[in-house]
């Protein structure tokens, strides 16, 4: 039922009462922009309540869910002069030969409050067709690994060793080398460095997204990894965590770590996000390899250390998109398992 003007006005001065508690649900439904809050309200807040309560305080949960932006803004997006825009301020972040961050405000009032952006929007410039594509299952064994993916791999030249999907853009080599990102590094070894990943607003704990380079180029997918990489995927975990524990309070436990197979792009990393957040497929079962259990799988060649690796020795089972390069060699292979 919808509220007159005087009724609008009178019920909103009512949800001046409401006292905050905490944030429950934060960081699970941060993907999805839903929040829940606990607090509570005066008596006041329930004068029109037909049920008959005692007390002078009421425990009380909000939700609040950011609704769908409408279809017709995307004519008018960027603040306009003369026909206005959905966005009334937008604020480069970042920015590259064809690609650029912007933090956007739908009202200029919010930008001290919000400081990431209201939303976030990546622009690519000049650009590919980008469209939805169907994946499927594929199974890959060590000789399908030798005859089909690795040849792929190879062919790649050092500049296509790059972020490739809609966030990261900046050429890998060009890190390790001091040439970009050199701000933002957290932390750096002759093994390896840490640093933000695009997808994070460096702002927002419970999206918290880091991810992990290493320095060596032979490395590149969860393929190449043998016990001695055991010590170095060791060392990614024990920084990560403490410099997400030091800058924001990450306790233990408080992160998940994974590696991507097939990954985007062929420069051994690690992802690292905050454990309560949901990535969405990135995180999903057939992509994502959570380091711990790397690591645990590595640890059982030191007691068979004369025989191929066990990631030499595993059939992987992932998912792949029909637009990977991989997807019609993979299809076709599979009735030979």
């Amino acid at each position: 039922m919808e509220l007159d003007a005087n009724e609008g006005t009178a019920f909103e001065s009512r949800l001046h009462g409401f006292v905050f508690e905490r944030i429950l649900l934060e960081g699970k439904d941060l993907a999805s922009h839903l929040w829940y809050i606990l607090g509570s309200f005066p008596a006041s807040y329930l004068a029109h309540s037909t049920q008959q309560l005692a007390g002078d305080i009421f425990p009380a949960i909000i939700r609040i869910e950011k609704t769908a932006v409408p279809l017709d803004v995307s004519q008018h997006i960027f603040p306009d002069n003369n026909l206005g825009g959905f966005l009334s301020k937008v604020k480069r972040m970042e920015s590259t030969d064809i690609y650029t961050w912007l933090a956007g405000w739908i009202s200029a009032n919010s930008v001290e409050k919000q400081p990431q952006g209201d939303v976030k929007v990546n622009i690519i410039c000049p650009a590919t067709t980008y469209s939805k594509q169907s994946s499927i299952l594929v199974r890959e064994t060590p000789d399908i690994y030798r005859r089909i993916v690795e040849p792929y791999i190879s062919e790649f030249p050092p500049e296509r060793t790059r972020w490739q999907d809609f966030h990261h853009v900046a050429l890998v080599t060009e890190i390790l080398e001091g040439r970009k990102e050199q701000s933002k590094i957290l932390f750096s070894s002759s093994s390896f460095l840490i640093l933000p990943d695009m997808k994070w607003d460096l702002h927002t704990i419970g999206s918290l997204y880091l991810v992990a380079i290493v320095r060596d180029e032979k490395l590149r997918s969860l393929r190449d990894l043998r016990i001695g990489h055991i010590e170095l995927l060791k060392s990614i975990r024990r920084e990560a965590s403490g410099i997400s524990q030091e800058k924001w309070g990450i306790p233990p436990g408080g992160l998940r770590m994974y590696i991507h197979y097939q990954p985007s792009y062929y420069h051994f990393h690690v992802h690292i996000v905050n454990a309560n957040y949901e990535a969405g497929m990135g995180m999903s079962v057939g992509q994502a390899h959570l380091l711990e259990d790397v690591i645990a799988l590595l640890e059982l060649d030191e007691k068979t250390p004369d025989i191929p690796g066990i990631f030499e020795r595993m059939t992987l089972t992932y998912g792949l998109g029909e637009q990977h390069g991989l997807y019609t060699a993979m299809k076709a292979v599979q009735e030979e398992i």
